[in-house]
């Protein structure tokens, strides 16, 4: 069904969109429900003052939460996802607007738990556990709090932060109706006169094209289309990290940095850690881009040819029935419990499948395993979009099994461990497709998808990650976030990480425009770091088969009841020394050895 002109949502077939319906079978059935939610705030306020004097009253607060955080993850659930669906359509904006203001208003209503949860003398405290052993259940809740005691404030002050919230995802809310709704891009015209539409999400499928001079208009229009808007875009991630200062500084850390690692327990010495690796193995980088630019014959190497596949004629169309197919044949290896959630998913309506006017552009998975998780796709009917459907399934069972096995308040995984799940999807995936192909020049092609996979991953994002950091530190010392800095800085990053052979054009300084995960707040290393345990996971459930499967399924049903280095090594993977880093870049480094000796 993929193809250039984009469809207006009404004329989606029903079976190629997901079902929220599954969560509220109307719109008034969330309106409901969210009216009902406001006497939440009053029975969240009638436990201040009382959550140190009792096991029982501390025991029913928690059970509380437990009720607020599953109706409000299905609330939003269905608001953004109604809203992603057209992110121009201002009633679903308003839906998702009301979802954050609830939020907003309990966790305003709640905000004197962490102060009074921190008072508790440790000796008051393990006798609530003697007294009321259900309290055991929440445990790691509890400790989750008394280790930020000294970032906690008095119960106004953290009553003002919580009622900050709302304002705070202003830059990132701004940003997105910027890039997907208000945005418009030209047609390009391919070679044999055909006007080809650009949106936000379409360009690197655009650029793709063999053509090399259709990729340089189709890149050139695009970044010059962004280019007008640039002061702009400059100036939500400006607003984003002074809203990061504000809670960093009034929480007391010492960076931005710091403080959006901390919240999942993840030392900083990671972060910084992983870009010292790329940097040692740039070398690698550097080969592989050298390799590009001879098998395309190119006397120069731009940009916009990054994504065009080198083994250009073994490309081939992949529809969303066959990527489904044989995402179930590669994900055999995890046993038949996995492959029926799986089909479960594709059966029942798990995933919005095609790109539609308005719709936001992109991948992503959503929601707990209840009812069941949802993930948001843009299928293009190529091999990319298999391995994305792979990832992000992978992502959704994640919740799947997580949600089935812990308890709401250890449910949630953490950022960090995230995109483990869905990135060993991937991993097992192509070493499905390259196991099972005898062709050489289908083997080079999806050697070079695996490169290019790595390469966008391991390295791009760490290259992503280094920016991010570049950004916190300049507006900690005081700089403002210009797009003039922005481009120069951007620019330069890039000339390090793709090495001499690549031009880097003048255009791709405002690539950091483009990318939403900015507003993440430190987000993308833990593309990185979960592409390197991913690849050990993934290669010892090849190696060992039920045993090691048998440790990943503990670590997928694990949640949050761990701290997340401690949950990796449930899987046999250790994040709290480089080995798997190092690993993962002697394999992409042995990766460009083998392209490089079938391509010649």
């Amino acid at each position: 069904m993929a193809e250039d002109r984009l469809r207006m949502r009404s004329e989606v077939p029903e079976e190629f969109t997901w079902k929220l319906e599954d969560i509220f079978s109307s719109d008034d059935a969330w309106m409901e429900e969210y009216r009902s939610l406001g006497d939440i705030p009053v029975k969240a306020a009638e436990f201040q003052g009382k959550l140190g004097s009792d096991a029982k009253v501390l025991l029913d607060f928690f059970r509380l939460q437990d009720e607020i955080e599953e109706r409000l993850s299905r609330l939003f659930v269905y608001a953004n996802g109604r809203s992603d669906e057209d992110t121009a359509n201002s009633f679903y904006q308003d839906l998702a607007g009301k979802a954050r203001g609830v939020m907003v208003a309990i966790s305003g209503a709640a905000s004197f738990a962490g102060p009074e949860i921190m008072a508790i003398p440790d000796d008051i405290l393990d006798g609530f556990y003697k007294d009321e052993p259900d309290l055991e259940t929440y445990r790691r809740s509890i400790y989750l709090i008394r280790r930020m005691k000294a970032h906690m404030l008095s119960p106004e002050s953290e009553m003002v932060l919580a009622l900050a919230g709302e304002a705070a995802a202003s830059p990132d809310n701004i940003g997105s109706v910027l890039r997907n709704a208000d945005m418009k891009f030209p047609d390009i015209e391919s070679a044999d006169g055909t006007a080809r539409q650009m949106t936000e999400d379409n360009l690197p499928f655009l650029l793709e094209d063999p053509d090399v001079d259709f990729r340089r208009r189709a890149f050139k229009a695009y970044y010059s289309r962004m280019g007008e808007f640039r002061n702009t875009f400059a100036a939500t991630l400006d607003a984003q990290y002074k809203q990061l200062m504000f809670f960093q500084r009034a929480r007391r850390y010492g960076s931005t940095l710091e403080a959006a690692l901390d919240e999942n327990e993840v030392p900083t010495e990671v972060y910084t850690n992983l870009i010292d690796a790329v940097h040692r193995n740039l070398d690698k980088m550097y080969r592989y881009v050298s390799l590009r630019k001879k098998i395309l014959g190119l006397d120069e190497l731009h940009m916009y040819d990054v994504y065009v596949p080198i083994v250009g004629e073994a490309a081939q169309k992949v529809s969303f029935e066959e990527a489904k197919d044989t995402v179930l044949k590669a994900l055999s290896v995890l046993g038949d419990d996995y492959t029926a959630l799986l089909r479960e998913g594709f059966d029942k309506r798990w995933v919005d499948v095609y790109p539609n006017v308005g719709k936001r552009g992109g991948a992503y998975s959503n929601g707990s395993g209840k009812p069941h998780p949802y993930v948001l796709m843009n299928y293009k009917d190529n091999l990319d979009s298999m391995f994305t459907l792979a990832h992000e399934m992978g992502h959704s069972l994640h919740s799947w099994y997580s949600t089935a096995n812990q308890p709401p308040c250890t449910a949630d995984y953490v950022i960090f461990v995230a995109e483990v799940a869905s990135t060993c999807n991937e991993i097992l995936l192509m070493r499905y497709l390259l196991d099972n192909t005898d062709d050489r020049v289908q083997r080079a092609y999806l050697l070079n998808h695996f490169l290019d996979s790595f390469k966008g991953t391991l390295y791009r994002q760490t290259m992503l990650a280094e920016f991010e950091l570049m950004m916190g530190q300049m507006a900690e010392s005081g700089q403002s976030l210009t797009a003039d800095l922005l481009c120069e800085r951007y620019r330069s990053l890039n000339e390090l990480y793709f090495g001499p052979d690549m031009v880097s054009d003048e255009e791709i300084g405002l690539e950091w425009a483009r990318i939403p995960h900015f507003f993440y707040d430190y987000y993308m290393f833990q593309y990185a770091t979960g592409y390197s345990a991913a690849a050990a996971i993934a290669d010892r459930i090849l190696r060992e088969g039920e045993p090691a499967v048998a440790d990943y399924k503990k670590f997928l049903s694990s949640g949050g009841s761990a701290d997340p280095i401690s949950l990796l090594k449930i899987a046999g993977v250790d994040m709290s020394t480089p080995e798997p880093v190092d690993r993962a870049l002697s394999m992409f480094g042995e990766l460009v050895g083998e392209f490089g000796e079938l391509m010649t």
